[in-house]
């Protein structure tokens, strides 16, 4: 699984012109899975994501996680994460899971934030949507599980 992380101060998600997920501050996540990415995969990124320690202390240091700050996730299925464009001009995707296999991953992976007490918005599984995020620093981290 890969994962882009951006700290966020606010961000909304829209399919049809219609918002289906929005949250205040805390992580934007768009998720990427492969293959071979398994519920062991999910669980490691959903206990690192929850205790990465990013958010600023009252001496400004990034020392607190997402748990200490009350903060909210929007989680985004995002495919593309495993776009190969090493030949040519077109991406190849033939390292992104099907459906099949990825969105039950993906709502696992969800529910594995919410299981640690983060209160967790998505967009949906494999819509067009239209991501709205004020990023926060900025502050952008990969994370992948493997």
């Amino acid at each position: 699984m890969r994962v882009v992380l951006q700290r966020s101060k606010e961000a909304s998600v829209e399919v049809d012109g219609k918002t289906v997920g929005q949250i205040s501050s805390g992580f934007v996540l768009l998720v990427g899975i492969t293959h071979e990415d398994t519920e062991e995969d999910a669980a490691y990124l959903a206990e690192k994501i929850a205790g990465l320690r990013v958010f600023e202390d009252d001496k400004g240091k990034m020392n607190l996680s997402i748990l200490d700050v009350n903060g909210e996730i929007l989680s985004i299925s995002q495919f593309t994460l495993y776009g190969d464009t090493r030949k040519g001009r077109r991406p190849n995707f033939m390292n992104a899971a099907k459906p099949s296999h990825a969105e039950p991953l993906y709502d696992r992976f969800n529910e594995l934030l919410r299981e640690k007490g983060v209160h967790v918005e998505t967009g949906r599984f494999g819509a067009m949507m239209d991501v709205k995020l004020v990023n926060d620093g900025p502050v952008t981290l990969i994370l992948e599980s493997k």
